[in-house]
């Protein structure tokens, strides 16, 4: 068993499992951590005594929260470009490995899992989720558009679901999960630590988790999918908004309240980022697509620093968007940020 700060591995039975450890931050993960990940899937790739490899976090309340936005905060303030990119780079090599893995990888998605969480969990090849899980891309909340792949699971959502989690970063359950295609498999969290030993001596990890699995409920997001996909098939997000606003349903006036308040320039790039991804051959296509836009964001938008600012820094929950009008974003700006070629590129 090793011990890796914020991260544990260990090889039980025929299983390598991999331990987010940083509970207190719902197991966010810095580089460090990524690299740890990396470096797992390096020496178990290989290795005839691990079949399987079983991906959860510590703690009770969630798999991951995503990534280590206050660090991308710093970097971004201070203008150090090549730390954002080492960090976006490795964790888009981890999401895409996990992706690729030769071995089934079984992620553990328990409670919170959103953005970098997604990233990890979204392309493993088994993906399980409990009832107390809680999805979500929430990244225009602060300014900036979902990655990690995010784009490419939710472009093959179905109807015009992507569009809609993508721009309003609405949580999901584990029934919404399974039927945005975000998972796979609802097993109750008390059940947990009995699939894990399983995995360990089971030689086939798809009759584990199947074992394992309870039916979803039914799905909400299932239900409200003909507004849904009536607003969020518009052209633009102005035409969205106008759509939700039309509309008798409650949550579709309480969706345009949500993106009148959020970056209308992080809204506009991202609905073209995952009607874009439709049209990519494959996850890493989509993961190049977004390492333009998140540098795009980390050094020519004010939006991101402005977003983490008011959401985690200062608080005070009233970000002053640049520009601050839906209307205001012109489709030159998102042409510019889906042009955008970061130096180096993604896969040098």
């Amino acid at each position: 068993m090793s011990e890796i700060p914020h991260v544990r591995t260990v090889v039980d039975g025929h299983a390598g499992r991999i331990t987010l450890d940083r509970p207190r931050a719902i197991n966010a993960v810095d580089l460090g951590m990524l690299q740890s990940i990396a470096d797992a899937l390096d020496e178990w790739e290989h290795d005839p005594a691990v079949a399987v490899v079983v991906l959860d976090g510590a703690g009770e309340r969630g798999f991951c929260a995503g990534g280590d936005v206050r660090t991308l905060y710093d970097q971004v303030v201070a203008g150090r470009a090549d730390e954002t990119a080492t960090f976006f780079r490795v964790e888009y090599a981890v999401d895409a490995r996990i992706a690729e893995y030769a071995k089934p990888v079984v992620a553990l998605a328990d409670g919170i899992t959103m953005g970098g969480g997604i990233g990890l969990a979204g392309h493993a090849r088994l993906r399980v989720v409990t009832e107390r899980s809680r999805l979500a891309m929430p990244e225009t909340r602060i300014g900036f558009t979902p990655d990690v792949g995010g784009t490419w699971l939710l472009s093959r959502a179905p109807g015009r679901l992507g569009e809609y989690l993508a721009l309003t970063g609405t949580a999901m359950d584990a029934a919404d999960a399974i039927f945005a295609g975000l998972a796979d498999h609802l097993v109750p969290s008390e059940r947990l630590a009995e699939l894990t030993a399983a995995l360990a001596v089971e030689p086939d990890p798809a009759a584990a988790v199947e074992w394992m699995a309870v039916p979803p409920p039914p799905s909400a997001l299932a239900a409200q999918q003909p507004w849904i996909d009536d607003a969020f098939s518009a052209d633009t997000v102005a035409e969205i908004v106008e759509r939700l606003r039309a509309r008798p349903e409650d949550a579709a006036s309480a969706a345009a309240r949500v993106l009148e308040e959020l970056s209308p320039t992080a809204l506009a790039v991202t609905l073209a980022a995952v009607r874009r991804a439709r049209t990519r051959p494959d996850l890493r296509a989509v993961l190049a697509q977004e390492y333009g836009l998140v540098m795009w964001f980390a050094t020519t938008q004010p939006d991101l620093a402005e977003g983490i600012r008011a959401q985690l820094v200062d608080k005070d929950r009233s970000p002053r968007w640049q520009p601050a009008g839906i209307a205001d974003v012109t489709p030159e700006t998102v042409a510019s940020a889906l042009a955008y070629r970061p130096d180096p590129a993604l896969w040098d």
